[in-house]
C-alpha cells in the first residue's frame, strides 16, 4: 500500500522528492498512512473540494480489500 500511495502522490506534485509516507496502526488495528508533501503541493494532493484526496483514498481502500484491513490516509503539509 505504501508504494501505491507514493507512486500516485509523486505523479501529482511538483516536488516529488519531498513526498513521504508514514505507516502506523491505530487502537482498532486499522492502518493509518500519513502522506506528507511540500507545502506548495498540498493543494494539488487535496484538489478542489477534496476530490483528488477522496479518489486517492478510494483507490487505496479498494486495493486493501484483499488484506481485509481498513486503511485511512491523513494528508499533512
Amino acid at each position: 500500500m505504501k508504494e501505491l500511495i507514493l507512486v500516485i502522490a509523486k505523479a501529482l506534485v511538483d516536488n516529488p522528492n519531498d513526498v513521504r509516507v508514514s505507516e502506523k496502526e491505530d487502537a482498532r488495528g486499522n492502518l493509518v498512512f500519513g502522506l506528507s508533501v511540500h507545502p506548495s503541493d498540498v493543494g494539488k494532493v487535496i484538489g478542489k473540494q477534496g476530490k483528488i484526496a477522496k479518489a486517492l483514498r478510494t483507490v487505496v481502500s479498494s486495493a486493501a480489500v484483499k488484506s481485509g484491513r481498513r486503511i485511512t490516509i491523513d494528508i499533512d503539509s
